[in-house]
């Protein structure tokens, strides 16, 4: 990673990296399907859903009214300490945790599941690790004093 690039250069969009997981999670559960829960659980994976996409809708949000962008290949532009920011400095990653762990539920398939230990491993040192090295380079202190308050995840 050259430290003059005005991007966090991670080894993978975050979208993409999440959709990978789903396909290969529900191409694993079609192939051969292992489920996890008995039948007689209830319909409240919807919840879950619903509620991770709310998370990642609230944090798109909050950044794009704060004037940074989203994308990764794009530059961060200001450190948004607002919504849901100022609980989790990665709200958009965690709500896409949530939404794979809703999908596994809802399908009842524990290959998703499952996807859901690379997808985080990819997540936490392909991307978090150098959008935080970014972020600490491109604003310092102001960086560093949020990250001492706010948690990564929770």
């Amino acid at each position: 990673m050259a430290d003059t690039a005005d991007t966090a250069n991670v080894i993978v969009r975050p979208p993409i990296a999440w959709a990978l997981a789903v396909l290969a999670g529900l191409a694993l559960n079609w192939l051969m399907p292992l489920p996890f829960l008995p039948a007689v659980v209830s319909a409240g994976w919807l919840g879950a859903i619903v509620f991770a996409l709310a998370l990642v809708a609230w944090a798109i949000s909050t950044m794009t009214r704060a004037g940074s962008n989203v994308p990764t290949r794009l530059p961060t532009t200001t450190i948004v300490k607002t919504g849901p920011y100022r609980f989790t400095r990665n709200p958009i990653y965690l709500g896409m945790v949530l939404g794979l762990i809703g999908l596994a539920i809802a399908f009842n398939s524990l290959w998703l599941l499952m996807t859901l230990v690379p997808f985080a491993l990819v997540i936490r040192y392909g991307v978090i690790t150098r959008e935080e090295a970014y972020l600490e380079r491109k604003f310092g202190d102001v960086y560093r004093r949020y990250r001492a308050r706010v948690r990564r995840w929770l």
